[in-house]
């Protein structure tokens, strides 16, 4: 079968429901082997994915209202072929009805014989009957009435609702499924942002300064892949969301200091905090993985940051003895399970359990708990997280500070004091400040 934007888009879908794989790899890797030439098509599996997985629940209520069988039972490759259609059909402006079906049965022919009758009658009531279809009604049951209209699962609605309430979390759920804004950061070591937003547009960009962070800059009229561009070629900018940026000015590094990252990743905070650095000091960059670790020193290159010193270690276990208390400086950017970015991931939502989230916070408390041996006495530690889970944030900073007399929570830096809640701990969120759904607090070692 001729490889298709709906074709792609339902392999690609599959791999994330079966294997519980991340869509942007998959696309990335579809789109960079150039199966689909045409720039038209192209944004069209991009939209079909990211479209298909933000309003998976919604589609699914219309699937379960039209097919009379046992929708769980279903195979995941007729569900996926059925939302990619209904997608189409429900919020794709120019596909017409007979198209997306039409293409829905040819594939299902193709890649499940036998069940094409059922993919065609389900599509086919689905034109006829859409507007009858009743959702839950808001003022009855609004938690059910979010889950389903703005497409989270009901879990995730009520854990929310307990900590936001039914407002912040409908205002909240109707964000995740907007298209989140395209932002870059500006490398400091090589050019200013106004000399790089000139030069954006110059190459046919529209680029505009991010809201908050002094580096940030959105873009939109993209010529092409960011990737392919020179500017990232040559170090001039790094693909960063605008509250990721903020994480490393909440820690606040000074030129000449001792500094660690004790999950450092791929680099990109590492590499941010050398720029405010101005290349000057030292800064450590850990983590367990040593696959990160390699990419993070080839993003170090190609930004000039010079002072970073790779090291792979389990941030979990006690830190070799040369490293206790000799940073100024530490950040602990925890893994997560990264509930503030499901505008960017929202297979997150579908690929998580309530038993996931409880299987977190001991992890992120162990590390925070050997992290805070490496921090000088008067030394700051920032503890953060891309997630807006109390039990991943407010908790594990609570216990921590319960448990080590030693430290106290110090207020945020200036520069990102206005998005400090009523206890100071840095917040953001994708409804209330356009960003990914961060958290931050800082820690301060009592003595000098």
């Amino acid at each position: 079968m001729k490889n298709t934007p709906r074709h792609l888009s339902v392999q690609i879908l599959n791999r994330v429901e079966e294997g519980r794989a991340f869509a942007q790899p998959l696309l990335d890797a579809y789109l960079s082997k150039n199966i689909l030439a045409n720039t038209q098509d192209r944004g069209l599996l991009t939209r079909l994915v990211y479209g298909t997985l933000r309003l998976r629940n919604r589609l699914d209520w219309v699937i379960r209202a039209l097919y009379s069988g046992n929708f769980e039972k279903m195979e995941p490759g007729i569900r996926n072929i059925l939302r990619v259609a209904l997608y189409q059909i429900m919020f794709a402006d120019r596909v017409p009805v007979y198209a997306a079906t039409d293409e829905a049965v040819k594939m299902t022919k193709k890649m499940y014989p036998g069940r094409s009758n059922l993919v065609n009658a389900i599509l086919r009531n689905a034109a006829r009957k859409m507007d009858g279809i009743e959702y839950p009604d808001f003022d009855k049951d609004p938690l059910l009435h979010i889950s389903v209209l703005h497409s989270h699962p009901l879990w995730i609605v009520k854990m929310w609702t307990e900590q936001l309430g039914i407002k912040d979390t409908l205002a909240l759920c109707r964000s995740n499924n907007e298209i989140p804004p395209f932002a870059i950061r500006a490398n400091g070591l090589k050019i200013t942002r106004p000399n790089l937003i000139k030069m954006l547009e110059d190459c046919g960009c529209r680029a505009e300064t991010s809201r908050y962070s002094p580096d940030g800059v959105v873009l939109s009229n993209l010529p092409g892949h960011v990737g392919e561009m020179w500017l990232y070629k040559e170090g001039y900018m790094q693909i960063q969301d605008k509250a990721s940026q903020l994480i490393s000015l909440l820690l606040d590094p000074k030129p000449g200091e001792r500094v660690l990252d004790v999950c450092a990743g791929a680099g990109i905070k590492t590499t941010h905090m050398a720029a405010l650095m101005r290349n000057m000091g030292r800064i450590v960059a850990m983590d367990i993985n040593r696959n990160k670790i390699e990419m993070s020193q080839v993003l170090a290159r190609r930004l000039g940051a010079t002072i970073i010193e790779p090291i792979v270690h389990d941030a979990t276990k006690a830190p070799q003895t040369d490293l206790r208390e000799r940073f100024d400086r530490v950040l602990v950017d925890v893994p997560c399970s990264g509930m503030g970015t499901l505008r960017r991931n929202p297979e997150i939502k579908w690929n998580a359990t309530p038993e996931d989230m409880k299987q977190i916070p001991p992890l992120q408390k162990e590390i925070l708990n050997q992290s805070a041996s490496y921090l000088k006495k008067g030394g700051i530690m920032v503890y953060s997280t891309c997630t807006i889970s109390s039990a991943e944030n407010e908790d594990v900073v609570g216990e921590f500070l319960s448990t080590h007399p030693d430290f106290e929570h110090a207020r945020p830096t200036a520069v990102v004091a206005g998005m400090s809640d009523k206890h100071g701990m840095f917040r953001t969120f994708p409804h209330r400040h356009g960003t990914d759904g961060f958290f931050g607090a800082v820690l301060k070692r009592k003595g000098e």
